[in-house]
């Protein structure tokens, strides 16, 4: 790969240091610059050259679609059975890892590492399936690369509003307690042109997740 400036020079890594939102249900924690410029530099050019990217299809309305991402899984050799599904973690990723874990106080066995190349991309409103991760899960996400908008609604009180969070460069992001039984979230295609966002989603994993 070519390019002929550095694309992280574009970064920034948010100034608001630690913010707790205020929403009903929800447990959910924003830490802008968890991890620092240079280093959030460093891991942004290492997952996105050095990932063995793949696209991901899935089944949506009878058709097979292909999810508007690119996608990695690392999980632990001992975790989710006898046969491991996910690719073994670099020495970048248990540094990361460790980082969040001991920040946390959570043993995650798990990462979803989502590429999101340009502003085509996105998720749309979903909530994690409890018989992957169980109930009440933390899950840990981390950024890097270029800010993306996400965005949280309840699930069953419509005159809640929706939170609108940028995810900044080297942010890391938190939702835990029953955040997920009652609150949806995504990351929206925008017309913006951006950059690649790299996106890592810590989880303690029972089997192998249904990427949504």
């Amino acid at each position: 790969m070519m390019t002929l400036f550095d694309d992280t020079d574009l970064f920034s890594c948010g100034t608001s240091g630690r913010t707790d939102f205020d929403l009903p249900n929800a447990d959910v924690t924003l830490h802008d610059a968890f991890f620092s410029k240079e280093e959030s530099d460093r891991y942004y050019t290492i997952l996105l050259n050095e990932t063995p990217w793949r696209e991901f299809e899935m089944e949506m309305y009878d058709k097979t679609v292909k999810v508007p991402r690119m996608i990695a899984w690392y999980e632990d050799k001992t975790n989710i059975g006898a046969e491991q599904q996910g690719l073994d973690w670099t020495p970048e990723l248990l540094e990361i890892r460790k980082r969040v874990e001991q920040y946390t106080g959570t043993r995650f066995n798990s990462v979803l590492i989502n590429l999101y190349r340009s502003g085509k991309d996105g998720v749309s409103w979903h909530s994690d399936r409890e018989h992957t991760i169980g109930k009440d899960p933390t899950i840990a996400s981390v950024t890097f690369g270029e800010t993306r908008m996400f965005r949280l609604r309840h699930k069953f009180i419509k005159d809640v509003r929706q939170a609108e969070i940028p995810l900044h460069h080297g942010s890391l992001l938190l939702m835990a307690g029953t955040t997920n039984s009652f609150w949806q979230h995504e990351v929206p295609k925008t017309a913006r042109k951006v950059l690649p966002r790299i996106n890592l989603t810590f989880r303690v994993a029972k089997r192998v997740p249904d990427i949504g």
